[in-house]
C-alpha cells in the first residue's frame, strides 16, 4: 500500500505516514521490556562484570521484586513434539509478567550460539518475546530482543 504525505504549514515534507501496515512504534511488549532492562541495567550498574551467572541472577530478582515486576524464576516449561509432550522441560532462567522469557548469561561477548538458544527456546516455548541479557561484558551490559 503507498504511503500518504500531509502538508505543513511550514513546508517541510514530514516523513511518510505509513496507511495499512503497523506503526514502527508498535513494538512487542515495549513497556515490560524497558522495564525488565531498566532493572538489569541498575544490577550491571551496582555490580559491574565478572561475577557468575548465578549471583547475576539472584541479583536480578531482588531488583524485579523490588521495582515490582512479576516474575517466575526458572520454571519448568513443557515442550512438545509434532503434538506430544516430551519428558524433557525447558528451565529459562526467569520468566516476567507471564510472557517475557529471559535467558542471563555472563560471558566476555554474545555470540551466535546463545543467539540460537533463545530462538529455539521461544519456539519450544510458544512464548513470542525473549531477552538475552549478558552482564560478562567488561564495559557495558549487553541485552538484545529475539521475537518469534
Amino acid at each position: 500500500m503507498p504511503d500518504s504525505f500531509s502538508s505543513s504549514s511550514d513546508g517541510k515534507v514530514p516523513y511518510p505516514k505509513r496507511t495499512g501496515t503497523k506503526e514502527m512504534t508498535d513494538i512487542l511488549y515495549q513497556e515490560e521490556c524497558y522495564a525488565i532492562v531498566g532493572a538489569a541495567m541498575e544490577v550491571y550498574r551496582e555490580m559491574g562484570s565478572g561475577f557468575l551467572e548465578a549471583v547475576y541472577q539472584e541479583a536480578l530478582e531482588l531488583e524485579l521484586e523490588a521495582r515490582g515486576i512479576p516474575f517466575s524464576a526458572q520454571p519448568a516449561l513443557a515442550i512438545s513434539y509434532k503434538g506430544q509432550p516430551l519428558k524433557k522441560e525447558y528451565v529459562p532462567d526467569l520468566v516476567c509478567f507471564e510472557k517475557v522469557l529471559l535467558e542471563l548469561k555472563a560471558l566476555d561477548r554474545l555470540s551466535g550460539t546463545e543467539e540460537a538458544q533463545i530462538l529455539n527456546y521461544l519456539k519450544a516455548s510458544g512464548f513470542r518475546l525473549g531477552l538475552l541479557i549478558n552482564f560478562g561484558s567488561p564495559r557495558t551490559l549487553e541485552w538484545k530482543r529475539f521475537i518469534k
